[in-house]
């Protein structure tokens, strides 16, 4: 039994064929980092204010920010301040004083 040959039958046109090149797009141009937004206003947050949930959610952002940076020059400033400011938040949240307990009158 003879096999019918694939390209006798295809209409594809593999010579008409072109490789896909995204388009060239500016640093300014480019859509917005939600992540490493909230990664820095975390970061503060859980430093100044001493909050362990805003010091993780921070560290939780920035490992999103990096592992969807774009841009290194410019995003990796950026993400490596809100990096410190969570790992500087948990260190004095857990390893600080005590902070004074409020008082019932």
């Amino acid at each position: 039994m003879k096999e019918p040959s694939a390209s006798a039958s295809d209409p594809r046109q593999p010579a008409a064929a072109k490789v896909y090149v995204p388009p060239a797009v500016a640093p300014q141009d480019m859509p917005f980092d939600y992540s490493g937004f909230f990664a820095v206003i975390f970061g503060v947050a859980g430093f100044m204010l001493r909050y362990k949930i805003c010091s993780w959610l921070a560290i939780i952002f920035s490992v999103q920010a990096i592992s969807n940076m774009k841009n290194f020059e410019n995003d990796f400033k950026q993400i490596s301040m809100a990096m410190m400011f969570g790992i500087m938040g948990l260190v004095a949240t857990y390893l600080g004083p005590a902070r004074p307990a409020k008082t019932q009158s």
